[in-house]
C-alpha cells in the first residue's frame, strides 16, 4: 500500500513531501480517530466483537449481551452506537441500507451468475476498526473469485471520499465486469457510481440482504478482526496503517484459503495456481 511507503522520521523528506511524491492525500496520513466517552468506547468494543461472532444480533440482543458483560446501556444508545459503527444486522428485510435522497439505485445483477474467473465481480464494504482511544472506518475492495484484496483505505468518517480513493486505486490495476455493493449512501453517490460507469463497469446493488450478497467481504472482515485487530490495541493512526498494510500483504500473498484449495488469493488472482 502507498501509505506504508511514508516514513514519519525520514531524514530528508517531510511527510508532506513524501505524500506528494507518491500521490497520497495528506489527509490519509493525518486521519484522527473519532472520539467517544470511555464508557461508549468500551461498549463499542464489545459490540464489535459480538457482531463479528453473531452478525444476526439486533439492538435488543446486543443490549442483553452488553448487560451480561456488566454494561447496562439503554436500547436507544445501543442503536445509536451500532449506527455509528455501521453495523447492519444480517437478515432479510425490506430496506437493508439507506441511500441518500436523490441517489440512483441500480438493479441486482448477480442472481444465478456463476463467478468463474478473476475480475468478473468485485465487491466492497465498510467496517469499524477499534483503537485504544477512538476508532476508524476501513473500506476494502475484493475480487470475488480469488478473494484478493485489491485496495483498502482508512478514514475517521463514513463519507464517500475514502471509498472513492479505494475504488480509484483498484481501477488503476484493472476493472471488473460487475461491481456489487450494498445501498449505502457512500456507494450510491454520484461520484462513486459515475466512476464505475465511466470505466465501463456494470453496477450491481444488493437486493436480498448482505447475508447472501456480500458474504465474501463479511468473511474478510472476520479474518481481519480475529487475525489482526483483536490481537492489538492501536495507539495511533500510523500504527494502524502499518499493521493493516502488513496484514493485507500477508492475507493476499501468504495466507492459504481452504475455499481456494489452500492457494493464496494472489496466486489465484494472477493465475499462478500450483
Amino acid at each position: 500500500m502507498l501509505r506504508a511507503l511514508v516514513e514519519p522520521e525520514h531524514p530528508d523528506l517531510s511527510i508532506v513531501r513524501q505524500c506528494e511524491l507518491i500521490g497520497l492525500p495528506r489527509s490519509t496520513w493525518y486521519y484522527k480517530p473519532k472520539g467517544e466517552t470511555a464508557e461508549n468506547l468500551e461498549s463499542m468494543r464489545l459490540l464489535d466483537e459480538q457482531y463479528t461472532e453473531t452478525p444476526f444480533y439486533g439492538a435488543r440482543r446486543m443490549q442483553v449481551h452488553l448487560k451480561s458483560k456488566g454494561h447496562t446501556v439503554n436500547l436507544k444508545r445501543v442503536r445509536r452506537l451500532m449506527q455509528k459503527m455501521g453495523l447492519e444486522v444480517i437478515y432479510q428485510k425490506r430496506r437493508l441500507s439507506q441511500p441518500a435522497p436523490g441517489h440512483r439505485i441500480f438493479p441486482y445483477l448477480l442472481r444465478g451468475v456463476t463467478i468463474a474467473r478473476p475480475d468478473h465481480v468485485w465487491s466492497t464494504d465498510i467496517t469499524y476498526i477499534r483503537m485504544r482511544g477512538g476508532f476508524l472506518y476501513l473500506v476494502a475492495i475484493l475480487d470475488w473469485y480469488s478473494r484478493y484484496v485489491l485496495s483498502w483505505e482508512l478514514s475517521n468518517t463514513m463519507d464517500v471520499h475514502f471509498c472513492l480513493a479505494a475504488l480509484e486505486r483498484a481501477l488503476r490495476r484493472g476493472k471488473p465486469d460487475i461491481f456489487n455493493t450494498d445501498q449505502g449512501s457512500q456507494f450510491t453517490s454520484h461520484d462513486f457510481t459515475n466512476t464505475l460507469l465511466e470505466a465501463g463497469v456494470k453496477v450491481s446493488m444488493d437486493g436480498r440482504g448482505r447475508a447472501l450478497d456480500n458474504v465474501f467481504v463479511e468473511r474478510l472482515w472476520r479474518s481481519v478482526k480475529y487475525e489482526e485487530v483483536y490481537l492489538r490495541d492501536y495507539n495511533t493512526v500510523p500504527e494502524a496503517l502499518r499493521c493493516l498494510a502488513r496484514y493485507f500483504r500477508f492475507y493476499n500473498t501468504e495466507r492459504p484459503h481452504q475455499s481456494l484449495e489452500y492457494q493464496t488469493p494472489e496466486a489465484v488472482y494472477l493465475g499462478k495456481v500450483s
